[in-house]
């Protein structure tokens, strides 16, 4: 091949070579441009928002509670011995004065038995003397007897009549410890407690064992609600109670608050009040010693407006060219941190002990806890700030709002530029992260709330 053919093919391999190195440059420096609009698209916030609507809140105080009878009586012994018969056993329904219990009569009989003796000789011992004392005192008025014989024979007289006596009141408690062998049912109800089998021993030297628990009127219940002492202030007798109980609980039971007492119990710094729930039973579903969840309703209003409270927490997040003064407005239109504070703590059931533990038992224990939380807020209204997103807009607008009371999910607007429709953001939704914005720590996340209220019902 010659030396020119040579250098044409390498002049149009090397134009080859600058073309195909052109075209990359090209297509990576679009691909460049494309990915960064891309990116910048994909780093703007996108909003999650909630309407607005209208509709009741109810406040309530939840807390946990133990359902018991009206009225619970435990039948104890009077007397000690061994138990010979049995006449009523667990979930008896027993009518007053039904025998319960026979206790060996045997030792009961044989005091009756030796009282009964013992009168009958002061008897006669009163006759002797009685007898004696009439001589004396006829051979004292012939002037026959002396003085001293004459009173001997009236205290012997006096002495006898003092040992009949005892000897009657002998006999009548042998009686009456013998008609204590048969225990009868002091009211009428279902026995719901047993202690004692038959052949065991009863003793009741010092104090009267229990040997039956019995509930009156099973129909008619009560349930015992530890309030804590920063609720219990809206606490009123009358007030409609909802509960529900682990055995059922799907079922909404109700009830109406019938007492308030005054002694306060102290664990562990935390004080509550009982609050006692009058309750219907009809179907004998309720039993006793079941746990409770209860809510107190202390406040309603109705067809009002209402925002979901993830609304109140939302703050959008500060970017590098807001100035410090722009920055103290924001903060400052919300009523300032504490106030969101407020307010989250008002959504999460009120701060009672155990708040954060939530769920269905509203942060308390079963039985014990005594766990109580309040939803929502009394007292005037409080300005806050929510944010609106208006349709034609990618940026929402601050708004002040009065706001009133809450039942932990939504709070009611007293007064502010909202309407029912309108778009409140809730939190901001990215690729990666879906947060509720610039909520403060410990913020339940999304719009049902967060924190220690119970919610249902």
């Amino acid at each position: 091949m010659s030396s020119g053919k040579i250098t044409s093919v390498r002049r149009r391999s090397r134009e080859v070579m600058k073309k195909i190195v052109w075209v990359v440059i090209v297509v990576a420096s679009i691909g460049g441009v494309v990915l960064l609009l891309g990116t910048r698209r994909n780093s703007e916030p996108k909003y999650r928002t909630a309407k607005v609507d209208r509709g009741d809140v109810t406040q309530t105080v939840t807390a946990t509670g133990t359902v018991s009878a009206v009225t619970t009586v435990a039948v104890g012994s009077q007397v000690s011995g061994i138990i010979a018969k049995l006449h009523a056993d667990f979930n008896s329904q027993v009518k007053k004065g039904d025998l319960l219990i026979e206790l060996d009569p045997t030792p009961f009989q044989e005091k009756v038995n030796a009282a009964q003796a013992g009168l009958e000789k002061a008897n006669v011992d009163v006759r002797n003397t009685k007898i004696a004392l009439e001589r004396q005192k006829a051979l004292k008025k012939e002037g026959l007897a002396p003085q001293a014989d004459y009173d001997a024979a009236q205290a012997n007289y006096d002495s006898a009549r003092a040992s009949s006596q005892q000897a009657a009141a002998t006999l009548k408690q042998a009686e009456t410890d013998l008609k204590y062998t048969k225990i009868v049912a002091p009211i009428d109800g279902v026995v719901v407690a047993r202690q004692y089998d038959v052949g065991q021993t009863v003793a009741a030297s010092f104090q009267a064992p229990t040997l039956f628990t019995i509930a009156q009127d099973l129909t008619k219940m009560q349930v015992s609600a530890d309030v804590s002492e920063s609720d219990i202030g809206t606490v009123k007798v009358g007030q409609p109670v909802r509960f529900t109980v682990d055995a059922y609980p799907d079922r909404n039971f109700r009830g109406k608050v019938s007492q308030i007492r005054l002694n306060a119990t102290v664990n562990q710094n935390v004080v509550t009040y009982p609050v006692i729930v009058a309750v219907d039973n009809p179907d004998l579903m309720l039993k006793p010693t079941m746990t409770a969840n209860v809510a107190v309703e202390v406040a309603r209003v109705r067809d009002v407006l209402r925002i979901p409270n993830a609304a109140l927490r939302f703050r959008p997040e500060e970017k590098a060219s807001t100035s410090p003064e722009e920055r103290a407005a924001n903060l400052g239109a919300g009523g300032g941190t504490a106030a969101v504070a407020r307010q989250v703590d008002q959504s999460r059931g009120g701060g009672g002990p155990g708040g954060g533990a939530g769920g269905a038992a509203g942060g308390g224990g079963r039985g014990g806890g005594g766990w109580s939380g309040r939803r929502g807020k009394t007292g005037p209204p409080t300005e806050q700030t929510v944010y609106k997103l208006p349709p034609v807009k990618s940026e929402p607008d601050p708004v002040k709002v009065q706001t009133g009371i809450s039942d932990g999910r939504v709070t009611q607007v007293v007064s502010g530029q909202l309407a029912v429709g309108d778009a409140v953001v809730t939190g901001v939704a990215t690729s990666k992260v879906d947060t509720t914005g610039s909520a403060l720590p410990g913020a339940g996340r999304g719009p049902a709330g967060g924190g220690g209220g119970r919610r249902g019902f």
